[in-house]
């Protein structure tokens, strides 16, 4: 008789789609666990910018990183990994199927296939290359960037200063080109097979949802949070949307309408960059929000594969 099958359903797509939603149903189905995988709702500081569970969803089904850990400190690709993977381990002693969601491309890329490792950083290196960002732009970095490792300067989004700066990390560091720490497709083994369920919405319905959502935050306090997280605002786990914008406005930078429009701009923009890294992998498969009878007849015919 063959071993017991474990398998990791994964619920991706962009922001606002509905993922969690999903996510729960499905857990409540197969009365099982879920594991975040959003890179900003590990953090307790950021409670309404980054549309965490609420009260009435963290009880209907038990979730892990969520709120756990600080933006004081830093917590890489890697490191969530290692906890990751271990933390499955222990569900799958308990459970047959466990429950992943959220939209960063990167941590669930870390799961299926394993990170390449990268050697460790000073943080006052991240400190002087973010420097380094605010006051002469990304133009310089990229050059740089360029210049010691052209290979990885045609594969990277060159308007994501945070891969950019992570890349010149690594060169700075250690001498060698940030592409040469990397790869590629050695995927690692798991004890887990894959069930990947990706989330779309025809683009309007999805534009529509990220203004009312972020209307709604806005409403709930998200300028009120980010003024609180000022003092923090060059830490690495609030360069990113939903905060950003507002730290340019409390800086005088731009009055708050153009804060808020900037705000729907760049969640739009972000939604089309999560699509665009999802749909890569031809192993997901897509299907509308309110389509849980499809996902779970998935989940049931891997298990009974």
């Amino acid at each position: 008789m063959s071993g017991k099958k474990n398998i990791l359903v994964s619920v991706v797509g962009p922001t606002a789609v509905g993922k969690t939603s999903m996510a729960i149903e499905i857990a409540k189905t197969f009365q099982t666990e879920i594991v975040s995988a959003d890179s900003r709702q590990f953090y307790q500081e950021m409670e309404i910018g980054t549309a965490k569970p609420d009260a009435a969803e963290l009880a209907a089904a038990p979730h892990h990183f969520i709120n756990s850990h600080s933006i004081k400190e830093y917590y890489s690709v890697g490191q969530f990994e290692q906890d990751a993977i271990r933390l499955l381990d222990q569900l799958f002693q308990k459970h047959q199927v466990v429950v992943m969601v959220g939209g960063s491309g990167l941590f669930f890329k870390a799961i299926w296939e394993g990170f390449d490792e990268m050697p460790s950083i000073d943080l006052r290196l991240r400190d002087q290359l973010n420097e380094e960002f605010k006051q002469h732009g990304l133009e310089p970095l990229l050059e740089e960037l360029k210049v010691k490792d052209d290979k990885y300067y045609h594969e990277v989004d060159r308007h994501n200063h945070q891969r950019v700066i992570r890349a010149l990390e690594v060169i700075r560091t250690t001498d060698q080109p940030f592409s040469s720490f990397r790869k590629g497709h050695q995927t690692k083994d798991r004890g887990f097979e894959n069930v990947k369920i990706g989330l779309e919405l025809e683009r309007p319905d999805l534009f529509d949802r990220i203004n009312r959502r972020m209307d709604l935050m806005i409403e709930q306090g998200l300028f009120e949070e980010a003024e609180r997280l000022m003092p923090y605002k060059d830490h690495n786990a609030l360069q990113t949307v939903g905060y950003s914008e507002i730290f340019g406005f409390l800086d005088g930078e731009y009055d708050k309408e153009e804060a808020i429009r900037l705000l729907k701009r760049n969640s739009r923009r972000y939604a089309k960059r999560q699509m665009t890294w999802f749909k890569k992998d031809e192993e997901i498969c897509w299907m509308q929000p309110n389509d849980l009878q499809q996902a779970i007849q998935l989940v049931q015919n891997q298990l009974n594969a």
